[in-house]
């Protein structure tokens, strides 16, 4: 499998931001780590392995990307404000510096967002955010609310960032055209602490005719394992 190393220095972040790439054609994906992970987590983990033979055939290209969680959402140390306003930096660097340097790097226009746990927030919200960028978006065992992470604050960062709340309040056509067009998976254990919060995200996106898949598995199905079945089950979209 071809793997290569990238680093940068992001200007939306101001500091320097690290991921790998595996396989050089297909569709590109975008894997983000899970709560406060690293670039290499879906390496380490087994799910690059676990994904040889797409990357292999050409089916795709896998881009795991790194995460500023303990800057940001996970930053307890830090004023709400100021963790959202660190994700709204975060939200930049993927879409004006990650997506067209991926570009360049394979022209495929076909985009995939997908991740676990927190991760599945990452995929969740970027897509759901950028249905300009991204074409289909998997979210696994995800987390769809933020506002835990900021008590009773409330800012334009936290509400732009927050699934639950800016598709609850979406109103305009154009944007409610483009997210119909996107092929959405949101996958989640029966058992999952985060159900609720998955079954929620669901009935607003119906609520708004926004077209998806709800896949719901039985147990707990929080771990990398299942994570890994999810991938080969979903990764190409709804069946």
């Amino acid at each position: 499998m071809h793997r290569s190393y990238h680093r940068w220095f992001s200007p939306a972040l101001q500091r320097d931001m690290e991921l790998l790439a595996f396989g050089q054609g297909g569709a590109r994906v975008f894997a983000f780590p899970t709560s406060g992970g690293r670039f290499f987590d879906w390496e380490d983990r087994g799910l690059v392995k676990s994904l040889n033979e797409h990357v292999e055939r050409g089916w795709i290209q896998l881009l795991c990307l790194d995460s500023v969680d303990r800057e940001s959402w996970y930053a307890k140390d830090r004023p709400p404000a100021e963790r959202a306003w660190r994700h709204a930096q975060y939200d930049q660097y993927v879409s004006a510096e990650v997506v067209p340097w991926s570009l360049q790097l394979n022209k495929n226009p076909f985009l995939i967002s997908t991740g676990a746990s927190f991760g599945g927030y990452h995929a969740v919200n970027f897509g759901l955010r950028h249905p300009d960028q991204v074409n289909r978006i998997l979210g696994m065992s995800g987390v769809y609310d933020i506002r835990r992470f900021v008590g009773d604050h409330r800012d334009n960062n936290v509400y732009f960032n927050n699934p639950v709340e800016y598709i609850a309040g979406e109103h305009d056509p154009a944007r409610l055209a483009a997210l119909r067009k996107l092929d959405i998976i949101l996958a989640v254990g029966r058992g999952d602490p985060l159900y609720d919060s998955n079954v929620h995200l669901s009935q607003l996106l119906w609520g708004k005719g926004i077209w998806h898949a709800l896949r719901v598995w039985d147990g707990f199905s929080h771990d990398w394992p299942v994570w890994e079945k999810m991938l080969h089950l979903y990764l190409a979209g709804p069946d």
